[in-house]
């Protein structure tokens, strides 16, 4: 039987006008440049579905598989989860011209963007939802190509049973050191694979820590190289990696992030919840564990909430 989940600590208080008015709970592992635990809270052994902090490692499957990129800002694009900024669309509908398909060869569903300026722009020009604006659309374009130079059918390229999800699941499996306990479907249609926060953390302390020219080193140089195409312009993973030198960063759904610096260590976190507005905070307390500081982490030490358009309050870390 699949050990379940059995949830977090108190992670983050909400505070409002002095009063506090909730709280948020969640895991969270600290992992030193050995590897070893040096902190932790909630349940880090447990499975959880790690959503889109799994794509740095289903592009290390895609690229081991035949997926032949010539330019790092596409590997950076097939391990993203972008903004949907024209930049993103762009890059996209280039990688499917070059395999001769368009959107419709796409299974990701039509969404629109999740970056709030590129959907508000959307909507001002009275469009909607697309396959391509969908947030993963550069993974499955980045699938649908690898099946190309596999020698794959495109049929049910999304299905755990295809070679293509095979190869992925292996990678997966591999850099984290665990069995997947689960194989449930991500928002886009593709597997997701349950494994633990310290199985998360683990492998992308391995993939910073990877040689260089190595196929995992390639994908951990292009997410830092081009930290805006795996995000967005203000996307959370992208400020930190702009900010942070050398930092490997990247969210996922369901208030999930991972994050490794080499030399130093990694973390990985889950808010039970899903709320994005405290994944931040509680990060920025375990980055700070480990040493780690920069402008962009006091930006995030906090997030404000505001009443009557002013500032009254904060979610801030507890751990």
């Amino acid at each position: 039987m699949t050990k379940t989940y059995e949830g977090g600590a108190p992670l983050a208080e909400v505070v409002r006008s002095g009063f506090v008015e909730g709280a948020h709970r969640g895991s969270v592992v600290v992992l030193d440049a050995d590897g070893v635990a040096v902190a932790s809270a909630g349940d880090v052994t447990s499975p959880i579905f790690p959503r889109s902090a799994s794509k740095p490692m289903q592009a290390i499957g895609m690229l081991r598989a035949g997926l032949a990129l010539t330019d790092p800002a596409d590997v950076a694009l097939v391990s993203a989860s972008h903004a949907g900024e024209e930049f993103h669309l762009a890059r996209v509908g280039a990688l499917l011209e070059r395999a001769g398909l368009d959107a419709s060869a796409l299974h990701c569903p039509p969404d629109l963007p999740v970056g709030a300026a590129a959907r508000e722009a959307v909507l001002r020009a009275g469009g909607g939802p697309s396959r391509v604006q969908m947030n993963c659309s550069g993974k499955h374009s980045g699938m649908l190509l690898t099946c190309e130079a596999a020698g794959w059918s495109r049929d049910g390229y999304w299905r755990p049973e295809h070679p293509l999800q095979q190869r992925l699941r292996a990678a997966i499996e591999e850099f984290t050191g665990e069995q997947a306990a689960a194989v449930g479907v991500d928002g886009c249609g593709a597997p997701v694979l349950a494994v633990s926060l310290a199985g998360l953390a683990g492998a992308y302390l391995r993939l910073v820590d990877a040689e260089p020219g190595s196929v995992p080193r390639t994908v951990v140089d292009a997410m830092r190289a081009y930290p805006e195409i795996v995000g967005g312009t203000q996307a959370d993973d992208t400020r930190l990696m702009r900010g942070v030198p050398g930092l490997l960063a990247k969210v996922g759904a369901e208030g999930v992030i991972a994050v490794a610096l080499p030399g130093v260590g990694a973390v990985a976190l889950k808010i039970d919840d899903g709320a994005d507005r405290a994944r931040m905070p509680v990060l920025v307390s375990a980055l700070r564990r480990l040493g780690v500081d920069a402008p962009v982490l006091t930006e995030y030490a906090e997030v404000p909430l505001f009443g009557g358009g002013v500032p009254v309050g904060a979610v801030r870390p507890l751990w």
